[in-house]
């Protein structure tokens, strides 16, 4: 007789990359990388890392908030965070910064805000050394991800700064799947089939 996995005995994939699989099926997880920033028996939390949008800039962002910005933090990139609240605005960032408000931790040198200080801050330029601007975010209820995982939609990867924020949105996919040892080229929507 088979026994349910304990939470306690559940892998934690907080601070974690998910990778989505030519698979996947959902064109807003068409060959995204998610940085799990929140993940527990009730759910999991993630932004989109990979995915900027064409239509929303920061000053866009800080306009609408009222916020004057330097050159600099005007001409950021806005990302696409998932398709969950998309009118609301996270800052993925490096742990250098921590709001008076609310900043959540997240393993492996991260911290995510979601309060205006922020906003604020980076507008003049002394906010957290490196950021990315997210709208919404992707979120997935109790078991949903790992039943996700098991049916081959999501890789698992280690959260590296360089991947996180060094390597340009439009190669963070495929380098973070080299970083498995995989070569992007031999995945296939249809692996497994013969």
């Amino acid at each position: 007789m088979a026994s349910a996995v304990s939470q306690s005995e559940k892998l934690d994939l907080t601070g974690s990359l998910l990778v989505a699989m030519p698979s996947m099926g959902d064109i807003r997880f068409e060959r995204a990388v998610i940085l799990l920033c929140a993940y527990s028996d009730k759910g999991a939390m993630g932004l989109i890392l990979n995915k900027q949008s064409a239509d929303v800039r920061m000053s866009d962002v800080l306009d609408q908030l009222e916020i004057q910005p330097t050159q600099k933090a005007a001409a950021m990139p806005v990302h696409f965070g998932g398709p969950v609240e998309t009118g609301r605005g996270f800052v993925l960032h490096s742990d250098d910064y921590e709001s008076s408000l609310h900043t959540l931790s997240v393993p492996g040198g991260y911290g995510m805000t979601a309060t205006l200080d922020i906003l604020e801050e980076i507008a003049r330029d002394s906010g957290p050394e490196r950021a990315l601007m997210m709208l919404g975010y992707a979120g997935w209820g109790p078991g949903q991800l790992e039943n996700e995982i098991a049916r081959n939609g999501w890789l698992t990867a280690d959260a590296t700064k360089k991947l996180v924020f060094g390597t340009p949105a439009d190669r963070k996919w495929s380098d973070t799947i080299k970083s498995l040892g995989i070569d992007p080229l031999g995945l296939s929507a249809t692996a497994g089939h013969a």
